[in-house]
């Protein structure tokens, strides 16, 4: 089995599309088409579904595509791990991060590590923690900064960053704007601000609501934090959120209240990185930047 057939392989997978991949893979289609059926020839198995208008997996597909992630992971992080010992540090580093994380300030992090290592790519992905750490542990990303609430997923660590409480951001003519402490209780039946499911926060809120015996209405579900801001600015509703999220410019007219009378949950960031030594020379000097816990090591 030829890695470059894994590559067009899980390219496809990714686009969904035969032309686009190979746009993407600098290949003509056809010497792409050729590639797969080759695979599926070797394989046994029939990999994707075609249609007119998009390419889907099959069950064997999708077997294959974690197994072929991994292993073009591991083949790249080989043979970074060669250049490094080189004294070179080159290849591709693939981050991801939930958006306004606490600890860590990435897009400053970023453009130091790029000022020190140019000939590191960097590719940053956003999206939930639950997503970011799934890709952590699949292999199509190097690192990622999330907030999980709970375990992580398998072949996935944690190096904890910081954390912090929570607040309920509301508009100042809200009736708990005025109060020093919101209790859980005068929380039920507000419409409420929140992110989608996979967020970490979100998971966070919802277990805490579970364990105030609060029933919750998420009237207004975003996927960035500023629109979350700007729909509690305009009365729409109120937020429960990290407490940082109140400093942000976009917050300075909302009012910021203290959580009482029941759970205090802690929204808890972390670095997420493959288990055990798994994580790259890149993604291992990335870490060395920041600002770990004395007992957190990279």
């Amino acid at each position: 089995m030829e890695l470059r057939h894994l590559e067009y392989f899980v390219t496809v997978a990714e686009e969904r599309h035969f032309t686009r991949a190979a746009e993407r893979l600098l290949v003509s289609q056809s010497g792409l088409s050729a590639a797969i059926r080759a695979l599926e020839r070797e394989l046994g198995a029939k990999l994707f579904v075609r249609t007119t208008r998009s390419v889907g997996l099959t069950g064997s597909g999708r077997a294959l595509l974690s197994e072929a992630t991994r292993t073009l992971a591991s083949v790249r992080a080989a043979r970074e791990a060669v250049a490094a010992v080189q004294g070179m540090l080159r290849g591709t580093l693939s981050v991801g991060t939930e958006q306004c994380i606490a600890g860590v300030h990435v897009p400053s992090l970023l453009a130091r590590f790029r000022a020190e290592h140019p000939e590191v790519e960097i590719r940053l992905r956003q999206a939930g923690s639950v997503e970011l750490a799934e890709s952590v542990g699949a292999g199509r990303l190097d690192l990622a900064f999330v907030a999980l609430c709970g375990r992580p997923p398998r072949g996935v660590r944690l190096l904890p960053l910081t954390e912090e409480s929570l607040v309920v951001l509301c508009h100042p003519s809200h009736a708990l704007a005025g109060g020093d402490r919101a209790r859980w209780a005068e929380l039920r039946g507000e419409a409420l601000v929140d992110f989608q499911p996979d967020w970490g926060v979100r998971q966070l809120t919802d277990r805490a609501f579970a364990a105030a015996g609060v029933e919750r209405l998420v009237a207004l579900e975003v996927n960035d934090v500023h629109s979350l801001l700007e729909l509690v600015e305009q009365g729409l509703g109120i937020a429960v959120v990290p407490r940082h999220f109140a400093g942000k410019p976009e917050a300075s007219g909302l009012s910021a209240v203290p959580l009482a009378g029941g759970p205090q949950p802690v929204w808890e960031v972390s670095v997420a990185l493959p288990a055990g030594d798994a994580a790259g020379p890149a993604a291992r000097e990335l870490c060395a930047y920041l600002d770990l816990p004395a007992h957190a090591h990279a």
